[in-house]
């Protein structure tokens, strides 16, 4: 059993998507305009969903803080240079996580096609092993199901596993002022062999800092 074998602790944080919302609608309505510009049939060339934007924001917070880019073995920890997101996608029988590798160099849109297509290939059946074996870090995202938060197992050997929950209108307080706000609570299940606290609870604010202020996304 993982959770006897792996020492877990949990880290979580509040995030504000109004921002990140905004983006995504802006480039999606850009993909939309585009489309109708060439013709009734023509498709938009792209849709980014939520989660497409949160890969990247991983990608990003795991270059900033490489000490979590980390996998456990017996002999010692590896740190990676590479940063390989594992995603996890449901499939008949349980869960399989296609990897989006080298995601801190590729834009949004590359992300997104890259993940309509693995998670298509993921649940016929067609990945190759190398392209779901493997990755630094994984992402559950159970936001669609309506799940507000939750603490996802650790996948091993890998240091860390962020579990996304939905975003929900909240209120928060600003200034002294209540406002209402969307808010996603994401929390961070950690290997403590691989990562600690302090490393932990640095990654997850470097995400928060991307998420709120997505134009660093885009660059």
């Amino acid at each position: 059993d993982l959770k006897q074998t792996v020492p877990h602790f949990y880290l979580s944080v509040d995030i504000e998507l109004d921002n990140l919302l905004s983006v995504r609608k802006q480039l999606n309505d850009a993909a939309e305009f585009a489309a109708k510009k060439q013709g009734k049939d023509a498709k938009p060339a792209y849709k980014l969903s939520v989660n497409d934007l949160v890969i990247k924001a991983t990608a990003l917070a795991m270059k900033d803080v490489p000490a979590a880019n980390a996998s456990w073995t017996d002999a010692a920890i590896l740190q990676y240079n590479n940063v390989d997101i594992s995603v996890a996608v449901a499939i008949d029988g349980g869960l399989i996580t296609p990897i989006v590798k080298n995601a801190d160099q590729k834009n949004v849109i590359t992300i997104s096609s890259e993940m309509k297509d693995l998670a298509a290939r993921a649940k016929a059946g067609k990945l190759q092993p190398e392209e779901f074996q493997g990755g630094g870090l994984s992402i559950s995202n159970l936001g669609m199901y309506g799940i507000s938060s939750f603490a996802a197992i650790v996948n091993p050997p890998q240091g860390c596993i962020l579990a996304v929950g939905a975003g929900a209108e909240k209120v928060v307080v600003k200034n002294g002022k209540m406002e209402i706000a969307n808010v996603m609570t994401v929390t961070l299940s950690v290997d403590h062999r691989v990562v600690d606290g302090a490393i932990g609870a640095e990654f997850l604010q470097a995400f928060k800092r991307y998420c709120e202020a997505p134009a660093l996304l885009l660059v």
